[in-house]
């Protein structure tokens, strides 16, 4: 019996995006607001959070949709913190209970990245490198740099529709 081959490679192929790390201490309606500052850009919070596992990990999104250059910006956030109580087992004349803080994190490759900007469709170099300097240029970003998509293992959490 003879085996057929399908090679999909021509029909499917990769989003191409930009994906710039951010790492920083703000609040993410703060960050979004000087990146919309530095960057002459309109990031608006989207009304539902990126919920993965059951909604037990949800990362704050926010979007801008560019028009004139067929572009859609998104901010999310890496980092998701949960706080669960758990029943002791030990006989205490105190609290039975135990707060735990369980982090997550939404690219768990890159855990000390606080934020992602990702910028759906393929830009070359120099726009790239100019969008990272103005977003360098904000005071309170500690650092950002580019990062090769490829080279994720979890990049099927940055889909976002």
């Amino acid at each position: 019996m003879a085996v057929h081959k399908l090679i999909l490679d021509d029909i499917f192929e990769e989003d191409l995006y930009t994906l710039i790390a951010i790492h920083c201490t703000l609040e993410d309606y703060r960050l979004a607001y000087l990146l919309n500052k530095y960057l002459g850009i309109s990031l608006i919070r989207k009304p539902l959070d990126l919920d993965y596992q059951d909604e037990k990990s949800t990362y704050s999104i926010f979007e801008w949709e560019d028009n004139k250059q067929q572009t859609i910006w998104n901010l999310v956030s890496n980092v998701c913190k949960t706080e669960d109580y758990r029943q002791r087992n030990d006989e205490s004349l105190f609290d039975s209970e135990e707060k735990i803080t369980r982090t997550t994190y939404l690219i768990p490759e890159y855990k000390t990245v606080n934020y992602f900007l990702k910028i759906d469709n393929d830009i070359n170099f120099s726009k790239e490198k100019y969008i990272l300097n103005n977003v360098l240029e904000v005071p309170q970003i500690a650092t950002a740099y580019s990062i090769d998509s490829n080279q994720l293992k979890s990049k099927d959490n940055l889909i976002f529709n």
